[in-house]
């Protein structure tokens, strides 16, 4: 298995890429036919498969950037992630399964910071020849309440 500190290192580098902007390398996170899905908790305990957002592939994740400054109109606004500690455990198949609590914070161009989502990562997670890379990234909010301002991945 590898150490842990491996795993934890690319969780808390992929939500300092989102935190600094650094979106145009959020899909490099993932396999090339990685899932992501934002899910509330009550859709995601019940097995229905309806969710905020969903990406499967890179090339999804890199159209869902790329429309967030062509097409979409938002305000702008900034996060912060704070997380817990990653739960790791291997799965086999060279897989590992992680979970990490998290919170964001936004902050709107107003300078107003707000707690805007709390949830926990689910991962699946493979070992590539750089390093580890998402096969799946499963985001569960716990409230059902969500903005309609979730424009950026989570």
């Amino acid at each position: 298995m590898p150490d842990n500190d491996v795993i934890e290192a690319f969780l808390t580098a992929y939500v300092h890429d989102i935190d600094d902007g650094a979106l145009e390398g959020w899909p490099d996170y993932f396999t090339d036919d990685g899932i992501y899905q934002i899910i509330t908790r009550e859709n995601f305990e019940a097995g229905l498969p309806m969710g905020i957002m969903y990406c499967q592939g890179r090339g999804m994740m890199s159209d869902r950037i790329q429309a967030m400054g062509s097409a979409n109109i938002f305000e702008d606004h900034t996060y912060c992630h704070i997380l817990g500690p990653a739960q790791v455990s291997e799965s086999g198949k060279g897989e590992y399964q992680a979970r990490t609590n998290f919170t964001v914070f936004r902050t709107m161009q107003d300078g107003r910071t707000e707690t805007y989502v709390v949830g926990k990562y689910l991962d699946r997670i493979t070992m590539h020849g750089d390093g580890p890379l998402f096969v799946e990234r499963r985001v569960v909010l716990e409230s059902r309440r969500v903005d309609i301002l979730l424009v950026r991945p989570l």
